[in-house]
């Protein structure tokens, strides 16, 4: 395998990982940068229209199989004279579409110059052919490939009135197309019996120097269309890198106004704690809630019991607002790897504040000291990371990067090509 087929290999990798829609362009371009590959000559038209048996008189040998039944079933090849001639199989002719497959691929991936060939007494253009012909007119604009509309078997009309008109109906089909009758059956009489005026009648001269003209055009048009080409598939990476650095920036700055605007409505949501419960931690006189019941009070109602009831309720109160924070940014459950077999207890909540009885002292120190909220901020904020929205977000944001990076290597490889 030589240096520049390996090179290619490397860039189409490359480019295809990123816009595999354009693999057909891609198979193109390589075929252009084949310096080494002659002009081709692609014929095409439906089955049993003249096709093998045109080539044969354009290259003067019969080296394409002729015959009544369908002959061509694959893509035949043959170089004369610096020249590469494929003959397709028959358009249409194939109920599985495998021969329009290979007829395709001779158009779109081989070929510099299309005959298309259309049987004169089939009369105009079908539905199907007018279509491929409009197909092949505007793939000119965009890659300067040629196309020439040849009408063979004029001999099978009646007289040059039919064949006027049916010419004239193809011409209306397809105006500003310049249309090539010919007859193989006259050239080759003519040829061989020596008859000058058979030989002009056949139309294969007039042929023939329309494509002597085309193949001069073709280094010119590979040329053209291989820039365009380059010059397509670097603007489209370039428009898609655009949109997706657009995107990352987009995801990016999500993921930072996310994490702002939990920390900071988290640290207001525990000032607002602070205020609420400051009244009740720095509470004058004795604090009941310390002093333990004993059995000798029963269910008597105590100055302990109402205190701790009171510290109780104070701190349901500040879990609650806290807890309508965590579920305002789905922080609410505990990541899989932390569950439990206890559904209640697989909180953030419970992981943060536990389940143990909050005194003063503990309210004091969790939310009235710059320490606790702190750490109740860091505590918090860990997972809320690492909950289900922050992570699949993290995910985007990741796979948004190996597609950007994916993009600017794939134009870096691209980009390669320019001096080949």
């Amino acid at each position: 395998m030589n240096q520049l087929a390996v090179s290619l290999d490397h860039v189409w990798d490359a480019v295809l990982a990123v816009l595999p829609q354009r693999r057909w362009d891609l198979d193109r371009l390589r075929v252009l940068l084949q310096k080494e590959v002659p002009p081709t000559v692609t014929v095409v038209g439906k089955y049993n229209h003249g096709k093998s048996r045109l080539l044969n008189e354009l290259m003067g040998s019969d080296i394409f199989n002729v015959a009544d039944r369908r002959e061509t079933i694959a893509l035949a090849e043959h170089v004369h004279e610096g020249v590469r001639w494929l003959d397709a199989p028959g358009l249409y002719a194939d109920v599985a579409l495998q021969d329009d497959a290979l007829a395709r691929e001779a158009l779109g991936l081989q070929a510099d110059i299309r005959l298309f060939v259309h049987a004169a007494k089939e009369g105009e253009l079908d539905a199907l052919e007018s279509s491929l012909l409009q197909e092949l007119a505007a793939d000119h604009q965009r890659s300067r490939r040629q196309t020439l509309l040849v009408i063979s078997q004029i001999d099978q009309l009646a007289d040059e009135q039919q064949q006027e008109k049916v010419l004239d109906s193809i011409a209306q089909q397809c105006p500003g197309c310049l249309l090539h009758p010919v007859s193989s059956t006259r050239y080759r009489q003519g040829r061989d019996g020596g008859k000058p005026r058979m030989l002009e009648k056949s139309g294969i001269a007039a042929l023939q120097a329309s494509l002597e003209a085309a193949l001069k055009r073709v280094p010119q048009a590979r040329e053209f269309e291989r820039d365009a080409l380059l010059t397509e598939l670097t603007q489209e990476l370039s428009a898609l890198q655009q949109m997706q650095e657009q995107s990352l920036h987009s995801l990016q700055q999500t993921q930072k106004q996310q994490h702002i605007d939990f920390v900071e409505g988290l640290r207001k949501v525990l000032e607002g704690i602070e205020k609420d419960l400051e009244p009740l931690v720095n509470a004058a006189g004795v604090d009941h809630s310390l002093v333990p019941d004993t059995a000798e009070f029963g269910f008597k109602m105590t100055a302990g019991k109402q205190e701790r009831a009171r510290l109780q309720i104070a701190y349901s109160r500040a879990c609650i607002a806290i807890n309508g924070h965590l579920v305002e940014y789905g922080a609410v459950g505990l990541p899989a790897a932390q569950q439990t077999s206890v559904r209640s207890m697989d909180t953030v909540m419970i992981a943060v504040m536990g389940v143990s009885v909050k005194y003063r002292a503990d309210l004091r120190r969790i939310f009235c000291e710059q320490a606790g909220r702190d750490k109740l901020v860091q505590d918090f904020t860990h997972y809320f990371e690492i909950s289900e929205g922050r992570r699949a977000l993290e995910a985007q944001i990741e796979t948004s990067q190996k597609q950007l990076q994916q993009t600017r290597q794939a134009l870096e490889e691209l980009a390669l090509l320019e001096g080949v």
